[in-house]
């Protein structure tokens, strides 16, 4: 009965007269409110150019869930940035950084052949008079600049009031207060039938421990809320093209994105944005109801993971730390589908480098004096076993054996990296470690291992500071 009221009480809020304020009973009250708006845009263009045009601006149906006392993004990390200005004043009045899925794609091969568009959307506090919105895109050698900007008027006829449609349940899963005072996470389901609502209920719980039963999520769970989604669903899994596989799903997730296999994401935002509008939530994941092997994480979007892998805690929580805090993954031997940044250009990721000054690093705080820079590890080794690993990877894909093939081989390499990383005299130091970033020279990684590296489930020390620092942004 309890999850019933819960339900119900999250369905029926009016943008106009509340705001969340859950106490330890479950129960809200009302009090003066902040509408939500959402800016829905169309993002086109190829790997030279690219083009904006609105497509609607939506109030959605609940209220404003962010942190009211830290409007402003004082650490942007991602590709774009874009801000709200009062109109008549020139007041900024909230900014956020982002990345997008157009900012991936215009790095593969086909943005150099064809245009694409893609849908985007942004969120901010609804303002109470006209506002000017200002996209901007990050440069690597002049910071962000201006590329989009747009008028939106509060009071305009078209500025879409309406509820969406829905069909399906909307629970609370860890409720620690008010929504703008907490980090709120949600988590959605893709690909669920009608009869596996309890699946959904237990994966989304076991996804969740494990989250917070890893440091520093841990230390700060009483600063998240954590709700849930599940759209109804006719079918039961999701799209996986490379094996033929077409199924049409509330929220379109599929794998093989840029051609690569185990790359899950939805590139239909207007029902992801539609579907998540259900609860308040600044943060998203997706579960993938199925076992094969794949994620996706891109911050200030979301995060995916299938639901039934033997991985599927590790991928939830890695794709976690992209999507949450802009974290750059600190692997190199596993092939990807974007060509990257010509030049070893600093990363403006906060867990990798191209810098190999001591006195100058990201993370020079943590580093000892006596911690070479850069500081040893088995390169060698490690490269010699992962062209053996990655070449067998390609070729159960190849074979389309079971999962559970895969699976071993993952295993087998966890084994392998745990044996020779323990053989490490800076195996708990941290320092410059070369081989991050996709790229096995010129660019470093501060510790031997991290989640963002290996299948470890440990965060290291930098990317561990870089993850409080987001909770402290919308919470405190």
């Amino acid at each position: 009965m309890k999850t019933i009221i819960r339900i119900l009480i999250l369905s029926i809020f009016v943008l106009s007269q509340s705001v969340y304020a859950a106490n330890k009973t479950g129960t809200v009250n009302l009090k003066e409110a902040v509408g939500t708006m959402r800016l829905d845009y169309f993002h086109t263009g190829n790997s030279k150019q690219e083009f904006f045009s609105v497509d609607e601006v939506v109030i959605e149906p609940h209220p404003w869930a962010g942190n009211p006392n830290q409007p402003i993004d004082t650490i942007p990390r991602g590709k774009y940035l874009f801000e709200v200005f009062d109109l008549k004043s020139s007041k900024l009045l909230y900014s956020r950084s982002f990345s997008s899925i157009y900012g991936e794609w215009e790095y593969t091969g086909e943005a150099t052949r064809v245009n694409r568009t893609f849908h985007e959307s942004l969120r901010f506090p609804a303002p109470k008079a006209k506002v000017q919105v200002v996209l901007k895109k990050r440069s690597y050698s002049e910071g962000f600049k201006e590329i989009w900007r747009t008028e939106i008027d509060p009071a305009h006829m078209f500025v879409n009031t309406g509820k969406p449609r829905f069909d399906g349940e909307v629970f609370a899963v860890i409720e620690n207060g008010d929504p703008a005072k907490k980090v709120d996470l949600l988590i959605m389901g893709d690909g669920y039938s009608k009869k596996e609502s309890a699946k959904f209920h237990a994966d989304v719980k076991r996804l969740a421990d494990a989250l917070f039963a890893t440091e520093p999520f841990k230390s700060r769970q009483q600063d998240f809320n954590v709700w849930a989604v599940l759209p109804n669903s006719d079918i039961s899994g999701i799209s996986r093209p490379s094996t033929g596989v077409h199924k049409d799903t509330p929220l379109a997730l599929r794998y093989d994105i840029f051609g690569s296999e185990r790359y899950m994401l939805t590139l239909d935002n207007k029902s992801f944005r539609e579907i998540a509008s259900q609860a308040p939530y600044e943060f998203v994941e997706i579960v993938a109801n199925g076992e094969t092997y794949g994620g996706g994480g891109i911050y200030g979007l979301y995060g995916t993971t299938s639901s039934d892998n033997d991985w599927s805690e590790y991928v939830f929580i890695h794709e976690f730390g992209h999507h949450f805090a802009g974290l750059a993954d600190e692997y190199y031997a596993s092939p990807v589908a974007q060509a990257m940044v010509q030049g070893l250009a600093e990363p403006y990721e906060p867990n990798v480098t191209a810098n190999t000054n001591k006195n100058t690093l990201k993370w020079q705080q943590y580093v000892k004096p006596l911690t070479p820079i850069p500081t040893h590890w088995d390169k060698e080794a490690y490269d010699v076993y992962s062209n053996k690993y990655q070449k067998r990877r390609r070729e159960i894909r190849a074979q389309k054996l079971p999962e559970s093939i895969m699976n071993e081989l993952f295993a087998a390499n966890s084994r392998f990296q745990k044996d020779l990383f323990s053989k490490n005299k800076y195996k708990n130091e941290v320092g410059l470690f070369e081989g991050a970033n996709y790229e096995a020279n010129g660019y470093y990684r501060s510790e031997q291992n991290c989640i963002m590296f290996t299948r470890d489930q440990n965060f290291c020390h930098v990317c561990s500071h870089a993850i409080e620092q987001i909770v402290d942004l919308y919470s405190k």
